[in-house]
């Protein structure tokens, strides 16, 4: 079979595209036939060593959706087949999905209902669980609360407006002027420019004076502005910083309103097969959608890794094998 190594970490030109031995799943795993896999930022941290060097070779790709090829001696709950989709694999324990083929762990997969498209699946994973958990199960979002998504064009953004519009919050999501539109009709009920001088005033206009729920990609930027528009009570989950060090200017807008703040990882989800089938129900149901903006072939894979990381992308990319 296909499948993108590398054989040293480094820049995404150490990516290459190598004919391998087709994987045989142990007796608890699946043998996937990889439709699509989602390019994400993670991916290149596991390329390049910012995470915990991964022993070479290795192919990269967290997230994947497919055809089950082969199941394991144990496998009970799958057949070949089926088609399923999951996040998980190829960060160091186990061999990614930019591949033709990739073995999955059982409890990194579900099946993919008939109604849910099997490559946007394949870019599913990894931002629609972080953003189910942020929203879900950290911030218990609740109807009618009003959710702040900073970035709502990204990958985890888009997933997350929509994920707080499916459970009837008043979603105010930040972005591009270029993409306010595609997200008022992802369900964002209001859109604003993230780089207008006066965000913070018109975030507390459009929320009544408060948000119940944020959701954070960059807390180095937004830590401070995340307090100062906090309602009493209101749950800040953080996903991600640009640098290691975020700190507030004043606290106190924190503690005067009993500002909780949860930070996460995806990679700490009790069980992933959870936030998995509520992602999958909620795709099949119509009422979430990953937006593809560009398809590569896995020759193209250190491109594609090199766009997740320096391009303006609306949603997500995908590797075709």
């Amino acid at each position: 079979m296909r499948a993108v190594r590398l054989h040293e970490h480094g820049g995404s030109d150490v990516l290459q595209v190598e004919e391998v031995d087709r994987p045989e799943p142990d007796d608890d795993e699946l043998l996937v036939a990889v439709a699509a896999a989602g390019v994400n930022p993670v991916d290149t941290y596991f390329r390049d060593g910012s995470y915990d060097p991964v022993d070479v070779p290795f192919t990269p790709g967290v997230d994947f959706a497919g055809t089950v090829a082969a199941t394991g001696d144990a496998v009970e709950t799958f057949s070949e087949g089926d088609r399923v989709y999951g996040t998980g694999i190829g960060n160091g324990s186990y061999q990614g999905a930019y591949a033709e083929y990739a073995t999955v762990p059982t409890d990194r997969v579900v099946a993919l209902p008939d109604g849910a498209d099997l490559t946007k699946a394949g870019a599913a994973g990894v931002v629609a669980v972080t953003a189910w958990r942020a929203l879900i199960d950290h911030a218990d979002l609740e109807p009618a609360e009003y959710c702040l998504v900073h970035g709502g064009s990204g990958g985890v953004g888009h997933a997350a407006v929509q994920i707080a519009d499916a459970v009837s919050a008043r979603v105010i999501t930040t972005a591009a002027e270029e993409y306010h539109d595609d997200l008022e009709a992802m369900g964002a009920d209001t859109v604003l420019d993230y780089a207008r001088d006066d965000l913070a005033d018109a975030v507390l206009e459009a929320s009544d004076g408060g948000v119940d729920v944020v959701l954070d990609h960059r807390l180095d930027d937004y830590l401070q502005f995340d307090a100062d528009v906090a309602a009493t009570g209101a749950r800040v989950v953080g996903i991600g910083e640009n640098s290691p060090d975020p700190g507030f200017t004043n606290d106190g807008a924190a503690r005067s309103k009993d500002v909780s703040y949860q930070f996460m990882s995806m990679f700490n989800t009790p069980d992933l097969r959870v936030p998995l089938r509520g992602v999958a129900h909620l795709m099949d149901a119509g009422r979430l959608s990953i937006e593809l903006d560009e398809r590569y072939d896995l020759e193209d894979a250190g491109e594609a890794q090199r766009a997740v990381m320096e391009d303006s992308v609306f949603g997500k990319l995908v590797l075709e094998p």
